[in-house]
């Protein structure tokens, strides 16, 4: 799983064909490091149908403003450029499975 280290990189990334799940993190934060291990086993299980990328708050804090990142961790699920949901805080392997499968249809 690569992180967005760019804006131009970002936008690579989001005008694809593919869905696509933004994982906002920092390093510093517990409940992102807990969630990690969760989104890396889905990157495996989805790689090729989905692109799944985590962006660093500290490090692009243009992005995480431009969608509007209070807390964290929060994930985007976008497709066609367009935020299809969103989900703040910790959740589980299924609900983002749920929400991917929603995006593949």
């Amino acid at each position: 799983m690569k992180e967005i280290t760019s804006h131009s990189e970002f936008n690579k990334v989001i005008q694809q064909d593919k869905p696509v799940l933004l994982d906002f993190y920092a390093d510093w934060c517990g409940p992102c490091q807990m969630l990690l291990p969760t989104i890396e086993k889905i990157a495996g299980e989805f790689e090729g149908k989905v692109e799944i990328r985590k962006i660093n708050i500290d490090e692009n804090k243009a992005i995480a403003s431009k969608f509007n990142v209070r807390s964290i961790p929060t994930l985007f699920f976008v497709k066609d450029g367009q935020i299809h949901s969103k989900i703040n805080g910790m959740t589980s392997d299924v609900t983002i499975r749920k929400t991917l499968n929603k995006l593949l249809k």
